[in-house]
């Protein structure tokens, strides 16, 4: 194009603008562009069921221990974990603990524990399935998580001459039951066998075991339920031979136990980190540390408490960090005298405060639809005014990170399907 020497201005006005269209890749923008702020997405909620295998509280369903045909008893069992399944996902529960060491066996496949007999009848049998990988894969298909819960001392529910004589016959077996390889770690408590805490090999032998789940399975998580030293008035655990042995250097047998279960979870808690530091180690203690009666540092409450009874410092176990999470059992009322839920539940926010450790709480669904005279309140409207309440209060208490029900069964019973109606609205899919 020509421009002619007359066009003065206009002319130079055309040049520069051919210039610029000549080089528009040249010219970079002065204004910053927009990029949207990321969305900080606030953690959900755990909302938790218990599922017990103890006895088949829950599951299995003991009517497919009947059937001679092992492919039906299969089909039966697998069936009934799958509408369980199934059922919390319209419930809106997220994460399953799983039952999967209620004493001596395993409900999965261990070189280290025999086969639970809750699935064939007998201990040490082979199931014909791997139910932990089974509940796995369903759950994880269905969006849901599985925490492993495991009762580390517990051999046995009975000390029964038929049992013992079940426990002798897996010495024909592989494995066979810790209560026939080491009999002398064994001691009677509760009138159940246990394992005696006091001994360190019995924590290196628990430590194996949950190292061995850790490796195999994909888990969520790894839960302790609140048995540590677990006995009663009539039926003490006699651990005078392992505090003998070991209990130089504390000044009563009560703190040397303490420091058990303390060392119990410390190893714990180490295996699973150089494991797989994404599973997450909690335990799910008796719901009362201390009454502040006796030390101040405790709860306004009259309950029976972990730190003397179980020998069990889980105060101690947030403030040092050692777990992933924190599950106390509290399976009171609001207005209960002598342990008042929010009291409880706020002391705990309270102590777990804005540290690493998070804070699920357990709630007594057992008790719904069932007042007593000391606790009435599990009959108002049905016990749906007293689950609201706690539900409500572990939803908008600060520190509080979840709830978990004990325990799933009674999803299922008369008295509390309105309350299961209230968690259908409030936690489900609307």
């Amino acid at each position: 194009m020509l421009i002619k020497r007359g066009s003065g201005w206009l002319g130079a006005m055309l040049v520069l603008l051919m210039a610029g269209c000549s080089h528009k890749s040249e010219v970079k923008s002065l204004v910053t562009p927009y990029v949207p702020p990321t969305p900080v997405l606030k953690p959900q909620p755990v909302r938790g069921v218990w599922l017990a295998t103890v006895n088949h509280l829950d599951w299995p369903p003991p009517a497919s221990l009947t059937l001679a045909d092992p492919e039906l008893r299969i089909a039966r069992q697998q069936q009934a974990l799958v509408q369980r399944l199934d059922k919390y996902v319209a419930l809106g529960i997220n994460t399953v603990f799983f039952q999967v060491k209620p004493d001596g066996t395993a409900l999965y496949r261990s070189a280290i524990l025999p086969w639970s007999a809750e699935l064939t009848g007998a201990i040490g049998q082979h199931p014909g399935y791997d139910p932990l990988q089974f509940l796995l894969t369903e759950a994880h298909k269905r969006g849901l998580k599985v925490h492993a819960w495991l009762n580390p001392y517990r051999i046995t529910m009975n000390t029964s001459p038929a049992t013992v004589s079940a426990l002798q016959k897996t010495l024909r077996q592989s494995p066979a039951s810790v209560f026939v390889l080491h009999r002398d770690w064994v001691r009677v408590a509760s009138d159940r066998y246990v394992l005696d805490p006091g001994l360190p090999q019995v924590r290196q032998w628990i430590n194996s075991v949950v190292a061995e789940l850790v490796k195999n399975y994909a888990i969520d998580g790894v839960q302790f339920d609140d048995y540590f030293y677990y006995e009663t008035p009539s039926s003490p655990l006699d651990d005078s031979r392992s505090w003998q042995q070991y209990g130089a250097g504390f000044a009563d047998k009560a703190s040397w136990r303490r420091n058990n279960t303390l060392l119990l979870v410390k190893e714990v808690a180490a295996t699973i980190k150089s494991l797989k530091p994404e599973v997450a180690f909690g335990i799910s203690p008796a719901g009362v540390w201390r009454n502040a009666d006796k030390d101040e540092r405790g709860s306004d409450t009259r309950g029976a408490e972990a730190y003397d009874q179980a020998f069990a410092d889980t105060r101690l176990w947030v403030k040092e960090g050692l777990l992933d999470y924190i599950a106390p059992q509290l399976y009171w009322p609001f207005e209960r005298k002598i342990v008042r839920y929010p009291t409880l539940a706020k002391w705990w926010a309270d102590v777990v405060g804005s540290g690493p450790v998070k804070l699920y709480i357990g709630v007594a669904l057992y008790k719904v639809g069932k007042p007593t005279a000391t606790e009435p309140q599990w009959g108002e409207e049905q016990g749906v005014a007293e689950l609201k309440r706690q539900i409500e209060l572990n939803e908008t208490q600060p520190g509080v990170a979840g709830t978990i029900l004990f325990r799933d069964a009674f999803l299922d019973e008369p008295q509390t399907q309105q309350a299961v109606n209230y968690l259908r609205s409030r936690w489900g899919k609307q």
